[in-house]
């Protein structure tokens, strides 16, 4: 059995905005076994691909490398864009060597709550996944019922967007803010699927033959990044 730590901290600033929400990174990430093209950083993994939508959008030329210059460009975006990340899962037990967010067992999750509540300014999650098992919405679901609380939808659309009201004390004053929550499709090869059999998508398909899985991720997380 094989325990899989998250190797990396929340990466969270004062004037954060948004927050990208995930689970784990592949077991390589824990181990230091990275692959030529993987950045040692949150999302680092050349396959996932949330890196290459995200310099696509902005034509960033992001590096595919293990050098150190490659997470400061990441760092870099995150902070002029106010954007944060805090994957949900601390840690979890697997018996094979994947990023299968099902062959997960024995999760820990972290206190994504108590992040939100430390970083006032966050008002968007944004799922790097739906509410699938083990995904990233299906566990904050999960982690907002130990608070009372839950998401009400907003849109059923892919991107699903649901929202919830966040109260807590902050400086001796009650406080309350609403937080809205994007299920963005996973960057996952898996994803693909799911992706070609959805109307939107073959309605660029039908306008475009050349279009494709990448495509349409780009043109769905353009609007949140």
């Amino acid at each position: 059995m094989f325990i899989h730590k998250h190797p990396y901290e929340p990466f969270i600033k004062k004037d954060t905005t948004k927050l990208i929400v995930g689970t784990l990174p592949p077991p390589r990430f824990s181990t230091g076994e990275l692959l030529e093209k993987d950045v040692d950083f949150c999302y680092g993994s050349y396959y996932n691909s949330l890196w290459l939508f995200i310099d696509k959008i902005h034509s960033l030329g992001l590096r595919c490398d293990n050098s150190k210059e490659a997470i400061e460009e990441r760092k870099a975006f995150l902070v002029k864009s106010k954007i944060g990340i805090c994957d949900i899962v601390e840690s979890a037990e697997r018996e094979k060597m994947d990023a299968s967010d099902l062959g997960m067992k024995h999760i820990k999750l972290r206190n994504v709550i108590g992040y939100l509540e430390q970083y006032p300014n966050i008002n968007t999650l944004l799922f790097t996944g739906g509410n699938s098992k083990n995904g990233p919405e299906y566990f904050f679901r999960k982690h907002l019922k130990n608070y009372g609380l839950k998401l009400e939808v907003l849109s059923n659309e892919v991107p699903r967007i649901h929202q919830f009201t966040l109260c807590h004390t902050e400086r001796s004053r009650s406080v309350s803010r609403t937080i809205k929550t994007v299920s963005l499709t996973s960057g996952s090869g898996a994803a693909n699927i799911s992706i070609s059999k959805l109307p939107l998508y073959k309605k660029f398909k039908a306008a475009n033959p050349k279009f494709n899985t990448f495509d349409f991720r780009v043109t769905q997380y353009r609007e949140f990044f």
